[in-house]
């Protein structure tokens, strides 16, 4: 299967599905004498971690990564970086009594179209599950960030349903999305307390109805220097809405005022510049961020804010009708454990490729440019 490796200069391969042995990403292109544990991984494989609230699914796996290489004394080598994450608690039996039968929404269809033969064990290679061995990368991929200019990037959910949140991408802090004023876990990272006791609310409601539920999820990255990002095929935005949209369920993806443009006159819409700081950190500012920290496809040193549209899980338990492979028709109820909604576990996974993309465009710069640059 083509299509499991990503980026150039920070280059990310992956592979596994949701029911073999595990996941694993292979990592090329890291800086050696990063600062790598462990314990530095499991903090975002945490929080995409399945079971860890009643909001999603149940499947109970600790995702505790094996560094196989690229790795000595807690620092990288600048050699290939490998991980492994194992897959502890599959249940393919869930699955055996809808494997000729095609899931309404899901990729069962299409791969049997592109293969004529796929793993139907929980989607196979189509599973999120996938994804944890993007967020092991992701890991790497800010602390590069970090250590280069204290550049961070930050998701939350912005909108379950109808219910939208009020956030500032510009001032949000990770305590706010994992943490409610209370110090309970945010179990639906949510920032706006009052909408993300709605949001839960609203899941509880839809699971209980055997159904699931849709949103917006906002990603952005801050303390990003001008001048990342190339002027043609491979701009910045299109690079970041291509790993927005590369990951599981995104139907949608915007950043800076987004289809809000479409209404707008250029008066309104143009985002002024001006100048800010004093002495050596006196620097080129825009006093609204309309452009979502993008113009031409280059960053412009305010924040890079984009938003992804999440569709509703599509595996339900209430029956629904279908087609098997041989075409006749039929119903289908999926068995197993699923999200009833996906937002609060897709924050990490947005983090991840918003950072492998970011690190990817920060070291092509540097090498074509040099550290002067940035």
């Amino acid at each position: 299967m083509a299509g499991n490796s990503f980026g150039k200069a920070f280059v990310v391969t992956t592979a596994g599905e949701s029911h073999g042995p595990g996941n694993v990403v292979i990592v090329d292109g890291c800086p050696p004498g990063i600062s790598l544990t462990v314990e530095d991984l499991m903090v975002d494989l945490e929080r995409r971690r399945p079971g860890q609230s009643k909001l999603v699914t149940q499947r109970a796996e600790s995702d505790t990564p094996e560094i196989l290489s690229g790795v000595f004394e807690g620092k990288t080598t600048g050699t290939s970086i490998a991980i492994l994450v194992r897959n502890e608690d599959q249940k393919s039996r869930d699955y055996a009594s809808i494997k000729d039968r095609y899931r309404p929404g899901h990729a069962d269809y299409t791969f049997d179209a592109k293969y004529g033969f796929r793993d139907y064990r929980g989607g196979g290679r189509s599973s999120a599950r996938e994804t944890v061995a993007r967020v092991a990368a992701g890991v790497i991929a800010k602390k590069i960030l970090a250590e280069a200019f204290g550049g961070e990037v930050l998701c939350y959910t912005k909108q379950v349903g109808p219910i939208i949140a009020e956030v500032d991408p510009g001032s949000v802090t990770l305590e706010q999305i994992e943490k409610l004023p209370s110090g309970e876990p945010n179990a639906v990272r949510c920032p706006d307390p009052v909408a993300a006791e709605k949001m839960a609310l609203l899941i509880a409601e839809v699971r209980k109805d055997q159904d699931s539920i849709g949103g917006v999820a906002e990603v952005v990255a801050r303390n990003i220097p001008p001048g990342l990002g190339e002027p043609a095929f491979d701009k910045l935005k299109a690079d970041l809405g291509k790993a927005l949209f590369s990951l599981p369920a995104v139907l949608g993806v915007e950043y800076g005022i987004g289809f809000g443009a479409a209404t707008l006159r250029g008066s309104q819409n143009n985002d002024i510049f001006v100048m800010s700081g004093e002495g050596e950190a006196r620097k080129v500012v825009t006093e609204t961020n309309r452009h979502g920290g993008l113009l031409g496809g280059i960053s412009s040193g305010m924040p890079i804010v984009f938003r992804a549209a999440i569709k509703p899980t599509s595996s339900l338990p209430r029956e629904q009708r279908t087609v098997t492979q041989s075409g006749e028709e039929t119903t289908i109820s999926t068995r197993g454990r699923h999200d009833p909604c996906l937002l609060p576990r897709f924050a990490p996974m947005a983090e991840a490729m918003f950072a492998i993309v970011l690190v990817d465009h920060y070291l092509r710069h540097r090498g074509q440019l040099g550290l002067g640059r940035v």
